[in-house]
């Protein structure tokens, strides 16, 4: 594996200090390198999904000792989700703390859903009416000093981040900033403006922030400082970094942002650039773990030893999106839910995480446009 370090003193970003504290085939490895220069549906058709009774099928797909079948389909999501499942356009977010398991996530016009952590039940949330019926492009939990567990959500159409508790209760909404105060002069020029906030994802670390904007000419990653949480109150951040391009650090479309755990690292999908780029807290760029040419990463997820990564596209298009699970940054197994498991709506993969319960694997994965939602298991013990 080939490794460049770009963290120098040649490195030149245009980032400030904080007092305070976040659209492939089979078989591809990748590996870290320095880029050269330079939605689920409201009922499965006759025959359109297998296993869409809910029931685990007997198809599989990936490599060797990492094999998957379908354990649950959009069936299994509350019946209040019919309606609105085809405009899904979001993502998930894994309750890891010891006892816990819970994973969340949201559809526009339904709310929050929660899926109990042995995968058995799903559950609505009780939802606030400004953030209900937006779209919210992803989610991620976090936990404040005190360990109280917050949910942060990106609507990427409303210009604003919204902050919820687990039971739904909305507590903040972040919207565009109105003081131009940022490091990046990009960055102040872009909303004196009057251009479009578009933030596609949201991660803390560290009392910050990180909110990509790829969904904008801006694509930059933006900071905002959590100030309290009792009452809850948040402000922009001086730190921005990013930036349209394919140079060391920039991205073509900057969609998923990841702080993977016990680490103080920010990692950024880059979709059409084909790669996870990843930075310091600071936004110094460090290296990119580069994908099959072709796919487009939508976000990385982390659990133990692995990282899963959910596709737009793959390599071939014809044969739906892949989702790639990773182990030391190399892929070991490429599972195909449309072509090999026969979930047809599988065309693209907005968001997939994984999780490890006893042992064994499960995926848990939404597909965009048209939309679909499935959980996938490990074959096997």
């Amino acid at each position: 594996m080939f490794t460049r370090n770009y963290l120098t003193a040649a490195t030149t970003l245009v980032i400030a200090a904080t007092a305070a504290f976040a659209h492939p085939g089979h078989d591809f490895r990748p590996h870290l390198h320095a880029p050269a220069p330079g939605h689920v549906l409201i009922a499965l058709e006759a025959g359109g999904a297998a296993a869409s009774s809910g029931e685990a099928s007997e198809k599989v797909s990936g490599q060797g000792d990492y094999q998957f079948r379908v354990l649950h389909t959009s069936s299994h999501l509350p019946a209040e989700t019919a309606p609105v499942l085809v405009n899904a356009h979001g993502g998930f977010a894994v309750d890891r703390r010891a006892g816990k398991g819970e994973t969340y996530f949201a559809l526009p016009g339904a709310g929050i859903i929660q899926i109990s952590a042995d995968f058995a039940t799903t559950a609505m949330v009780p939802t606030d009416p400004a953030m209900r019926d937006k779209n919210m492009h992803n989610c991620t939990i976090w936990y404040g000093d005190d360990g109280e567990p917050f949910l942060v959500f990106p609507a990427n159409g409303d210009a604003a981040v919204f902050t919820t508790t687990l039971d739904g209760k909305l507590v903040h909404r972040l919207d565009p900033p109105t003081e131009f105060n940022f490091a990046a002069k990009t960055v102040n020029t872009y909303f004196e403006k009057g251009e479009k906030f578009v933030p596609t994802d949201v991660e803390q670390l560290d009392g910050l922030y990180y909110i990509p904007t790829g969904y904008s000419s801006l694509d930059y990653v933006l900071t905002a400082k959590i100030d309290s949480t009792e009452p809850f109150s948040a402000s922009w951040n001086s730190v921005a970094f990013g930036g349209r391009g394919s140079k060391p650090g920039k991205f073509g479309t900057g969609h998923g942002v990841t702080v993977p755990p016990s680490k103080d690292r920010i990692d950024i999908a880059d979709r059409p650039n084909s790669e996870i780029d990843r930075f310091t807290p600071m936004g110094q760029y460090l290296e990119t773990v580069e994908l099959p040419k072709g796919s487009f990463p939508c976000d990385i997820d982390y659990e133990g030893d692995y990282a899963l990564v959910g596709c737009l596209h793959g390599p071939d298009r014809e044969k739906g999106a892949p989702i790639y699970l990773l182990k030391d940054d190399e892929v070991i197994s490429t599972i195909m839910p449309k072509e090999d498991l026969g979930l047809e709506h599988f065309q693209h993969i907005h968001n997939a995480v994984l999780r490890e319960v006893d042992g064994k694997l499960y995926i848990i994965a939404q597909a965009w446009n048209p939309g679909d939602f499935a959980i996938l298991e490990l074959v096997g013990e």
